[in-house]
């Protein structure tokens, strides 16, 4: 069995990038967890993080911002593209970056490490993207991007232990996210720290307990971004070895059954909104897991039918209008039906972009 090439039009585009416009500068409703010292950091958000107000929290608007140039990149010829373009311009200007340079200087591990995680790909995607504006809006980005970087390198040095959750503190996914950034960067030293650590925290994981999971309101599965991390720090060999002490089950009779997609009952609650992102983000571990397998493999053709499973749920009206759902989850489509995770790696279905 072969996964077919999912593609997004032009027209289900346009709208991923009209629910980001509309709430990138959307202030409330707002929730992110804050470190007051004093009353200096009582602010309304926009004075706090003046480029990264919006989306209900900041990692929500930085990869808002980061849906909006992927899309901009990847349909050079869309009508949004003045809209898009305007929006990051906005955003991406100096004086705002040293407005969110302050927030850090006095909060230096702010939404670490998942929003950090999600500005480094902002950056990654505006330094691939042959386009002379991008070059602008990256100039503007690359103090923050730098900071960030550096505050995430001294977070990683002292963990001990990894966050095995399925929201945003877990620990995979995002070093997942910041080893691409760091290959692309050519930055040996945090590309070798991360994989230390994931030797470390994951090498030896045995007979995981998948039916365990979701452990709650989970939209990264703890299992698959253990696993999409680890595919990218092991040959094709040694990756099929781990996952087979991994996840043992995968090679029995009953594999078929490994993993059934999330049901939503209640899609405008902001919690349950969590599962249609599982769905999704399943899916493109899903597709990473897969990528480097050996071709021979065994268990690809199981790994295949799973992840068609869920992308089929996950992109089951997707494009809600509901801020539930609206302020982040095509972030999700868009990483899921792009490829973007897989850039870098083996890919038969990614055919590129076009600069």
């Amino acid at each position: 069995m072969q996964l077919e090439a999912i593609k997004i039009d032009v027209a289900i585009a346009a709208k991923f990038v009209q629910l980001v416009l509309s709430c990138i500068n959307q202030e409330y409703p707002h929730n992110n967890i804050f470190w007051f010292e004093s009353d200096e950091d009582i602010k309304p958000p926009r004075e706090l993080m003046p480029a990264f107000y919006g989306c209900l929290d900041w990692h929500s608007a930085v990869h808002g911002h980061w849906l909006l140039a992927r899309l901009a990149r990847y349909f050079p010829d869309a009508e949004f593209q003045p809209t898009a373009r305007q929006a990051l311009t906005q955003t991406l200007t100096p004086e705002k970056i040293q407005g969110e340079i302050n927030h850090f200087n006095r909060c230096p591990f702010f939404e670490c490490p998942y929003g950090f995680s999600w500005l480094l790909q902002l950056a990654t995607e505006l330094r691939e993207w042959n386009d002379s504006q991008a070059k602008e809006w990256l100039a503007a980005l690359e103090p923050l991007e730098t900071l960030v970087a550096n505050n995430f390198y001294r977070w990683l040095e002292k963990l001990e232990l990894p966050d095995r959750t399925g929201a945003h503190f877990q620990t995979a996914f995002p070093l997942g996210l910041a080893l691409d950034w760091a290959q692309s960067r050519k930055n040996k030293d945090f590309a070798d720290l991360i994989e230390d650590k994931a030797q470390k925290f994951y090498r030896s994981d045995r007979n995981y307990p998948l039916h365990f999971e979701p452990l709650g309101y989970d939209f990264v599965s703890p299992c698959l971004g253990e696993a999409d991390l680890m595919r990218r720090i092991f040959s094709p060999t040694d990756f099929a070895n781990w996952l087979t002490d991994f996840l043992p089950h995968l090679l029995t009779k009953d594999a078929v059954n490994w993993l059934q997609p999330l049901q939503i009952t209640k899609p405008n609650d902001y919690l349950q909104s969590h599962f249609r992102g599982l769905n999704l983000s399943r899916a493109w571990m899903l597709e990473g897991i897969i990528s480097r397998l050996p071709d021979n493999d065994s268990r690809l053709d199981t790994l295949r039918s799973v992840t068609v499973l869920h992308r089929q749920c996950g992109l089951v009206d997707v494009a809600s209008d509901h801020y539930s759902s609206s302020h982040w989850l095509g972030t999700f489509v868009v990483y899921l039906v792009t490829a973007r995770g897989l850039d870098r790696y083996r890919n038969p279905t990614w055919t590129g972009l076009n600069n």
